[in-house]
């Protein structure tokens, strides 16, 4: 059973029953002070005036196309003025509709890693509760020439009650040695088991998985979180939803999920992407006729986002060549 629902999150929460939900990932706007956007095109063949060369040197015409609220993007800001403020409450409800044994995920990043975890998990779960920091590693984009580039996200892992709650260790999928030629073959072969370094590629412009949404994560990321920390049955809750990533994975792997967001976009981004899964409604009337129906365009990152939206996939180890 999935169920996706409009409207702004703070009031939805407060209506939820408590210790309702085994498990909980959010990934809010990051604070970075820009708007999230990705520009949607479309080509068109044009042999005189085009402005692209495509599949054997044949020219095409690039068009952006229009969107609700915007011309030819998809976005939304990404700027708080009291952002701690901002979550506390959502926070503090979080904690009360998880189950005794249920765990939080935050995604954030390294502008507000810290804040979050000292001034906001801590202190409404207890620091007792913290259990990891997952550091989400990817290796694609532009370069800084001032400092250390940055290429991970921070996700930060809370246990209601550190003495109970879901790991499925048997459930996580294994990973390529580093030196398989130093374990044995048998060992080699079977893999070893992640650590708290994620090294996942970002989701690629020709991805299957691209729903051309703006900061979508990929589903290998949120698949490892679904399979260890819940079980098929359990009831997932995402209420910065955006694409509807944790959603799509839970439904792939038989639990039941709550998606919320307050973007128009995001809802008919989501409509679409788990139609297969027949989700529920609520709030929605008047988003979602055409999503159905709508065909997928070519969608390019514009220059304001916070990471490119294509990437080849990460090799592992990742290379150690020099860029």
């Amino acid at each position: 059973m999935g169920k996706i629902i409009y409207g702004e999150n703070l009031p939805i929460l407060r209506d939820m029953e408590s210790e309702s939900v085994d498990l909980i990932y959010i990934d809010p706007p990051f604070n970075t002070g820009k708007r999230q956007e990705r520009t949607r095109i479309r080509t068109v063949r044009d042999d005189e005036q085009g402005d692209r060369t495509g599949f054997q040197g044949k020219r095409y015409r690039t068009t952006r196309v229009s969107s609700v609220g915007s011309i030819g993007s998809v976005g939304y800001e990404d700027a708080f003025d009291d952002f701690l403020g901002f979550l506390r409450p959502r926070i503090d409800e979080a904690y009360r509709v998880l189950k005794a044994n249920g765990s939080l995920f935050l995604h954030i990043d390294y502008r507000e890693v810290h804040y979050c975890k000292v001034l906001l998990l801590d202190q409404v779960f207890g620091r007792a509760s913290f259990i990891n920091e997952i550091i989400w590693a990817y290796d694609f984009g532009a370069r800084s020439k001032k400092r250390w580039s940055t290429k991970h996200d921070n996700i930060l892992w809370y246990a209601k009650d550190p003495r109970d709650y879901t790991f499925n260790f048997d459930e996580m999928d294994r990973i390529p040695y580093m030196a398989p030629g130093l374990v044995g073959k048998e060992k080699a072969a079977r893999g070893k088991t992640p650590t708290d370094v994620w090294w996942h590629t970002i989701v690629g412009t020709n991805s299957k998985e691209k729903t051309g949404y703006a900061t979508q994560k990929p589903l290998g990321i949120l698949e490892r979180i679904v399979k260890v920390h819940s079980n098929p049955g359990d009831l997932l809750l995402d209420f910065f939803a955006g694409s509807g990533s944790f959603g799509d994975a839970a439904a792939r792997n038989q639990r039941d999920f709550v998606l919320i967001d307050s973007n128009p976009e995001a809802i008919r981004v989501m409509a679409r992407r788990l139609r297969i899964h027949s989700p529920e409604f609520t709030n929605c009337d008047g988003l979602i006729d055409d999503a159905h129906n709508e065909e997928p365009q070519l969608l390019l990152w514009s220059a304001g986002n916070r990471r490119p939206s294509s990437s080849p996939p990460l090799s592992w180890p990742p290379s150690t060549k020099r860029e």
